[in-house]
């Protein structure tokens, strides 16, 4: 999650950036928020899953659907049912997959066993105990299942306070998909900064071919923080020092985050806010919009000509900056699996399930869907979009691992959709945005 502009220097980040190479990500996977997968179960891969259960077994998994997790989900349902084993999936968006990873792990007994995480949020989870820490299981279990294949930096991003909390499966970052046809036509080239952005948005609305060229997932209840985070970041800015420990929403570049977001509100359909990236696809579908920027998950749907008539036309190109240098405006989320503390089935039981879906057919299966953790899953010619994923990641913001960075998103989400509709201003936003983290930070 991050934004790019750059009116006076930005202080240095304090991170080191996810470890993820153009070389490494040959084996990196990414993957796409919101639901609205288009895979079919039957591309699952079907492998050799040799859990062993003493009695009826149902393994209840919590994931998101779409056409990068899909593969993954749909191989531990397919290959791992069997005998007494029993692994069920139940569709759902990426909103409801929110919602209930909040309500099973709240309770002394959770509904499911294997939850799907993101790097972002395993430091809060690791922290307050709701995940199992698997470095053990990996110790029993990594060498069966060829877990010392998986990308080293993936699974630092799985791992807080020296204790890994999920197995990495994929990771994801923003692409930014175009209609080349459109482009040609028109003689643009994909912008590279925020300016350029608008400059083409510009271009394309008095085309008359686009009342709304511009597509971005920003529903007000999610997608929209991460791009406001992805638009700080882009500046050099996190929420929170870490050494001082205070909030950076007073600073004049989270400001200026929230005034490049309000700069292409004029390009997008009135109704941006309610869009999350399956609403974004659609208007690529469609042709309603020329340019979208979203999580690299949701970009095989749009070369798929069942989706689309525009399935052939579409390009792809790394996220612009905010200004006019550092990193994109992008956010590089790692997603894998975790098993609940809450859990009532064996741990054993459970980590095999999710090695297999790791595994190296499994992993292979999921492209071009997918960018697997696993090394040596994928080339850059493994879609048209690889060459645009492999720039962007190595350009991503850093992630903040931290557990106050989930909830301080959450609690000023609303401030942002704020300001992008118009209802209250930067400045004001700013400052309840300061207040929100600061409150957020005593607790730490």
């Amino acid at each position: 999650m991050r934004s790019h502009t750059a009116v006076r220097p930005a202080p240095a980040r304090r991170r080191a950036p996810l470890a993820l190479t153009s070389a490494a990500l040959v084996a990196v996977g990414l993957t796409a928020c919101g639901a609205g997968s288009r895979t079919a179960t039957e591309t699952a891969a079907e492998v050799p899953c040799e859990v062993e259960v003493d009695s009826a077994t149902t393994v209840n998994v919590l994931a998101y659907n779409s056409s990068a997790i899909d593969p993954f989900t749909n191989t531990m349902v397919r290959s791992c049912t069997q005998g007494d084993l029993t692994v069920e999936h139940e569709p759902i968006d990426f909103a409801g997959q929110t919602q209930r990873t909040t309500a099973t792990l709240a309770g002394e007994t959770g509904t499911y066993d294997v939850i799907e995480t993101y790097g972002y949020i395993i430091p809060e989870l690791g922290t307050d105990g709701s995940l199992l820490p698997l470095d053990d299981l990996v110790a029993t279990y990594g060498e069966e299942y060829d877990l010392g294949a998986l990308n080293q930096g993936m699974l630092d991003a799985m791992t807080y306070d020296g204790q890994l909390y999920a197995l990495p499966m994929q990771a994801q970052m923003f692409i930014l998909a175009y209609r080349q046809d459109v482009f040609d036509e028109l003689g643009l080239e994909p912008p590279t900064t925020f300016a350029e952005l608008r400059e083409v948005a510009t271009a394309l609305q008095e085309s008359g071919q686009f009342e709304h060229p511009l597509a971005l997932p920003w529903l007000a209840s999610g997608d929209i923080a991460t791009s406001y985070d992805a638009a700080l970041g882009s500046l050099g800015v996190d929420y929170v020092d870490p050494e001082t420990m205070t909030a950076n929403f007073d600073t004049p570049e989270a400001a200026q985050a929230l005034e490049e977001m309000q700069s292409l509100v004029p390009f997008m359909d009135p109704q941006v806010t309610t869009f999350d990236q399956p609403a974004v696809q659609q208007q690529m579908y469609n042709g309603d919009a020329a340019m979208a920027i979203m999580f690299s998950g949701r970009m095989n749907d749009l070369t798929q000509e069942s989706n689309t008539q525009f399935a052939a036309d579409f390009a792809f190109a790394p996220p612009p900056t905010v200004g006019d240098s550092g990193p994109q405006f992008s956010a590089l989320s790692v997603d894998g699996w975790s098993l609940p503390t809450n859990s009532a089935v064996d741990q054993d039981t459970l980590f095999e399930v999710i090695a297999t879906s790791v595994s190296q057919d499994a992993s292979e299966a999921a492209v071009p869907a997918a960018y697997p953790a696993r090394e040596g899953a994928v080339s850059e010619d493994s879609s048209p979009y690889a060459a645009a994923a492999i720039d962007a990641i190595d350009n991503a913001p850093p992630a903040e691992p931290f557990p106050w960075t989930a909830p301080i998103a959450n609690e000023t989400r609303p401030v942002v959709a704020e300001v992008v509709l118009g209802q209250t201003s930067v400045e004001d936003a700013t400052a309840r945005m300061q207040e929100i983290a600061t409150g957020i930070l005593a607790q730490y």
